[in-house]
């Protein structure tokens, strides 16, 4: 028994208990209890006493007890003897709900993908309320493509998939070091696999523990120096290379399996301009030397190039690039978009602020979500004003780090927004998102963002698409008419650092050098505030200067530009 074991039995507890509509504070108990053992260091026998965890409460704990001692859950026995086991896939397409699933299984008597299909294929599923004709066919084509191999999977998977090969490497006595290769190195949004590139003096005995890494559903080819499998995670299928790689050749073989293929069509140019050749085992000199180096950065440097982050390797421009002003992790100094109990997070302010702490942050925003977002427990005017009020006592309390009252206020679908004026005045710190109505118009979605652009108090528009990668598009708004928006107004936009959403993408913020940005992780979780190197890899990928982010402003100038709202002067 493992405390993975542990935090799977969890987490299905809480996805079993959605299903059966069950209080929302009971599944977020148990979703909680995960998130704590996951974050705490220890192993499962080092804990004594799970209960003394922060979110583990006596039934959670007793829940635990059962499993560990007998490998059993009373629990999740009594809630698959209620919810069909089938019903579980179903939560992965996009706009079925738990509550939307429930509703299929009790008056359609859904129970797997192939029911659902069939009632979407025979019309049954636009006969219920709330099921509209269009909604039944993106079901139907969601449920054809459900547990199918796809040609490129969203960085949000890939991340999990990518944590829990690392895990198992990291046991592998034989294992000299490794490194993640490919898109996902360059944290592509999209990859169709993962490559792991493992230096290693014993390739035979390292190949055989591959053989036996969890959740292998297949073995595609197995030769002496590349292991290629295919694995299962959260109900997909991908194909994972592992290159066995002696290791003088191991930092050479690195830089060429990250790619991309016309980042290295330069570097091949650089070492024919110097009568060399280059491999993913070294640098072939006139006379047949082989130059073999112990590091990324001295292999650019032979070639007369600083070292480039894997994040800008892509069309061969960035060697042409100023490199030197791009915005790097250790230039943040805040995350500015967080959420806590008071709405749909998993930890208290005092918790969150302490995690921050943690990561050598200067300041930060608690911003919950507002009052009409009530799936997300948003925050009435009244508990709004109340937490407020706490946030400004725990500032005086901790010296470390500025600590700013904010919120995530709802753009509504007709334009106004969740707060009045009044009670925004009384905030630090005001953002703006749009959480509902996403098939809207364009002219109707514009209008509703530049309401929000317009208002004195809104800072910034977070997540500014809405999409999700890989599962939704987002409301898609017009993006020019939006930046100019931006610039004319003085409203910063954020990049998402969720790996799920970054948005806004690369591409956005390198055509639009003008517009100020956040870069922000959306933090629900205490190990979420972990995604900001995501959302600064997108900032890479767009060339975005540090100068650009005010997460990268000292805690001075932050304190200034929160007291001096620019807009309350226009």
């Amino acid at each position: 028994m493992t405390k993975k074991d542990v935090i799977q039995l969890l987490e299905k507890i809480a996805t079993y208990m959605e299903l059966n509509g069950e209080n929302t504070f009971k599944v977020s108990a148990y979703r909680k209890a995960a998130q704590s053992l996951e974050i705490d260091e220890r192993a499962l026998d080092e804990i004594e006493d799970v209960t003394e965890l922060k979110g583990i409460g006596k039934g959670v704990g007793e829940v635990i007890n059962e499993y560990c001692t007998t490998g059993e859950s009373s629990t999740l026995h009594e809630l698959q003897q209620i919810v069909p086991e089938g019903l579980i896939p179903l939560m992965k397409i996009q706009g079925l709900g738990s509550k939307k699933i429930a509703k299929l299984y009790k008056e359609l008597n859904i129970t797997n993908k192939e029911s659902l299909q069939a009632a979407c294929e025979n019309g049954k599923v636009s006969e219920l309320s709330g099921f509209a004709k269009k909604t039944e066919q993106n079901i139907l084509e969601a449920v054809k493509a459900l547990g199918a191999k796809k040609d490129r999977y969203p960085i949000g998977l890939m991340r999990k998939l990518n944590q829990t090969i690392s895990e198992y490497l990291e046991t592998l006595e034989d294992v000299d070091k490794y490194s993640v290769a490919g898109s996902f190195r360059r944290y592509k949004e999209m990859s169709k696999d993962l490559d792991y590139i493992i230096s290693t003096d014993h390739p035979d005995k390292v190949q055989q523990q591959l053989l036996a890494i969890p959740n292998k559903v297949k073995e595609v080819a197995v030769g002496q120096t590349k292991v290629s499998l295919e694995l299962t995670y959260d109900d997909e299928t991908v194909g994972v290379d592992f290159r066995l790689i002696e290791p003088a050749a191991y930092y050479h073989t690195l830089q060429h399996f990250t790619g991309s293929k016309d980042h290295n069509i330069r570097i091949r140019q650089l070492a024919k301009a110097q009568n060399e050749k280059v491999s993913e085992y070294g640098i072939e000199q006139q006379d047949g030397t082989l130059l073999q180096f112990q590091s990324e950065a001295e292999i650019y440097q032979h070639f007369g190039s600083e070292w480039i982050n894997p994040a800008m390797r892509e069309d061969g421009s960035e060697f042409d690039k100023d490199l030197s002003n791009i915005i790097t992790l250790d230039d943040i100094n805040g995350d500015i978009h967080m959420h806590t109990t008071f709405s749909d997070g998993a930890f208290s302010i005092r918790e969150m602020i302490e995690a921050n702490i943690k990561k050598g942050y200067q300041f930060m925003v608690i911003t919950d979500h507002s009052k009409s977002l009530r799936v997300a427990n948003g925050l009435q005017v009244e508990r709004l004003l109340r937490q407020n009020e706490e946030i400004k006592k725990l500032n005086e309390e901790y010296k470390e780090i500025d600590v700013y009252s904010g919120t995530e206020m709802d753009i509504l679908p007709d334009g106004s927004l969740d707060y009045d004026d009044d009670v925004l005045a009384q905030l630090d710190y005001v953002i703006a998102a749009i959480h509902q109505s996403f098939n809207q118009s364009e002219e109707e979605i514009m209008k509703r963002l530049e309401n929000a652009c317009r208002n004195p108090y809104v800072r910034h528009i977070a997540h500014p698409t809405g999409r999700i990668i890989g599962r939704r598009k987002g409301y898609e708004p017009n993006i020019e008419q939006l930046m100019k928006l931006a610039e004319e107004t003085n409203t910063i936009m954020e990049i998402n650092a969720n790996p799920a959403r970054l948005d806004l993408n690369a591409d956005t913020v390198r055509k639009y050098p003008n517009v100020r940005l956040t870069i922000n992780t959306d933090a629900h979780h205490t190990d979420h505030l972990d995604f900001m190197k995501y959302g600064v890899a997108t900032a890479q990928k767009g060339f975005v200067h540090k100068d650009r982010v005010i997460n990268t402003m000292s805690r001075e100038a932050f304190k200034d530009l929160v007291e001096n709202n620019i807009k309350l002067k226009k």
